[in-house]
């Protein structure tokens, strides 16, 4: 039976799991302190830190490799898949090619442990897939391209088992996908190819963390009036922003618990949150002609009822609406690398 570990390094934590063909056998979110990462300075000075607590989960849990898989990092834009990796994608993971972010040290782990464990090593559908449509790519200025960043694995993942569930082909579907996090991404997927999508870390629906798109004027106003720093303006729309900014808390379930007591704010930017998130399924519908197989709702956030309650009332005239739970990125990662084990699909070369 094949065996995979399965490594997905996060903000303040790195995840790690032990498949044996599909089914997961052990997993674990080691915490890391928020002041020790502070105090690495950089993203790429932590490497030596996460690989050593992912070495020895991996000599605890495992006992033969057969592959390891990471989440795919900032790298350069790719056609969705799994990916061997090789000597390219780790020179742009670590150059932080088209931004930085703890993702990027994925395939730069895999790559250690594959050559201790004597294994290949994978990535798949790294957040920097590119699907994207001529059209999708334009902007309003020649001077900045709109790119294809989203959360590509769970929205593949989410529309495989969605063309399953309503026993259609995989390249004749046709769905709208939102996945539900820290950040959003929402994407019309046709054919199971993401063709366009919001940049979750500077478009689309604000989020717990971030602000998603804001009025441009204005937005050009606070950057120039001496008041923050070009790194302040940064952290205000990605990490400062959304709930964090109205309420001083990232969490859905913080936000809920003060709407249940009563609180008449964190109601209407809880709403307002729904309501932005409705509007760009409705943007992204038209995309697809409004021809449209399901409405996808899945990602963390969609384990709240209330959330997805009011979201469903404004886009439910659009198709019907699956939701699924949570974001399975751990088990999204084994498969991909299970389908390269078992022959059902051929690594792709980076």
């Amino acid at each position: 039976m094949e065996e995979i570990l399965v490594v997905n390094p996060g903000s303040t934590s790195t995840k790690l799991a032990l498949y044996r063909g599909d089914q997961e056998v052990s997993v674990q979110a080691i915490r890391h302190d928020a002041s020790v990462l502070e105090s690495f300075g950089s993203v790429h000075a932590q490497l030596a830190f996460r690989l050593q607590a992912a070495r020895l989960w991996a000599r605890a849990h495992a006992q033969r490799l057969s592959a390891i898989v990471a989440v795919g990092g900032l790298i350069r834009p790719v056609q969705g898949g799994t990916y061997l990796v090789n000597d390219r994608m780790l020179a742009d993971a670590s150059a932080n090619l088209q931004g930085e972010h703890p993702s990027n040290l994925g395939c730069l782990i895999a790559a250690r442990l594959s050559a201790e464990f004597e294994c290949p090593a994978f990535v798949v559908d790294p957040v920097s897939v590119d699907e994207f449509e001529p059209l999708a790519r334009y902007s309003g200025h020649p001077l900045i391209r709109r790119k294809s960043l989203s959360h590509a694995l769970s929205i593949h993942a989410v529309v495989r088992r969605a063309s399953k569930e309503l026993q259609k082909p995989l390249q004749e579907t046709r769905f709208v996908v939102a996945h539900l996090g820290g950040g959003i991404s929402v994407s019309p997927v046709r054919g199971g190819r993401i063709i366009d999508a919001n940049d979750a870390s500077s478009a689309g629906p604000f989020s717990p963390e971030r602000t998603g798109t804001l009025p441009l004027q204005d937005f050009i106003t606070l950057c120039f009036s001496g008041s923050y720093s070009e790194p302040e303006v940064r952290s205000l729309v990605m990490g400062k922003g959304g709930l964090v900014a109205y309420l001083g808390t990232n969490s859905a379930e913080e936000a809920e618990r003060r709407i249940a007591q009563g609180d008449l704010q964190a109601r209407e930017v809880y709403e307002a949150m729904a309501y932005q998130i409705a509007k760009e399924i409705g943007a992204m519908a038209t995309v697809l002609h409004g021809e449209l197989d399901a409405l996808v709702l899945t990602g963390g956030l969609t384990s709240s009822e209330m959330l997805v309650s009011l979201i469903t009332p404004r886009v439910r005239f659009l198709a019907p609406i699956l939701v699924y739970p949570g974001e399975d990125e751990l088990k999204s990662l084994a498969e991909g690398a299970l389908r390269i084990l078992r022959g059902e699909e051929q690594a792709q070369e980076y």
